[in-house]
């Protein structure tokens, strides 16, 4: 199986290829084209700052090849954000994957949550062997409301999404690399698809 973790300019890609080296999987990691369409799955990492990150996936045409992609794809962090259609951070127009506006945390607690925070209400086989509740890791200062494509919450300030799935596109906010067994899970779950 080729499994392609997307290279560019982005933190946390070498931990995601480190988690995925330990369930026996020996990623490519690429910011080409070619290579990246003809993987069996295609893992979207990230942490950094949104404009920057749709900058350099743009100027190589990513933005239009992920868009494209019909072999499942997780995104991660960033990476999920990035496929939703819009983000505050930075007022940026995103890849528009999921129809959602990635918003700014208001109010009186810390940010960025950085963290453990339990993941709640969750749906698709993604989450098999996962139980309700668990506790996933998270860093980031910008959410995605809940809406129709949410397929896990969780709660800091207010409910909102911990996974998006919407066709062949799945995405976490949280860290699955960071999280421990269940977390692992996660990504076998999704070399599994």
């Amino acid at each position: 199986m080729k499994v392609v973790i997307i290279e560019y300019n982005a933190g946390n890609i070498c931990s995601v290829d480190i988690a995925l080296q330990k369930i026996g999987i020996n990623a490519i990691l690429s910011d080409n084209a070619m290579e990246i369409r003809s993987a069996d799955k295609v893992i979207f990492p990230g942490v950094g700052a949104a404009a920057t990150a749709m900058q350099y996936l743009i100027e190589r045409n990513l933005d239009r090849v992920i868009k494209e992609l019909n072999q499942p794809l997780l995104g991660i962090c960033l990476g999920m954000q990035l496929l939703c259609a819009f983000s505050e951070e930075g007022q940026t127009g995103c890849m528009g994957v999921f129809p959602q506006t990635v918003k700014q945390f208001k109010g009186a607690m810390k940010i960025p949550q950085m963290g453990w925070n339990n993941v709640s209400d969750l749906k698709t086989s993604i989450f098999n062997g996962v139980s309700e509740n668990e506790y996933m890791y998270f860093v980031h200062s910008y959410y995605v409301a809940i809406n129709e494509n949410t397929i896990a919450s969780t709660d800091y300030g207010g409910k909102y999404s911990a996974a998006l799935q919407k066709d062949n596109f799945y995405a976490v906010q949280f860290h699955p690399e960071k999280s421990a067994k269940a977390g692992q899970k996660i990504l076998e779950n999704f070399i599994a698809l």
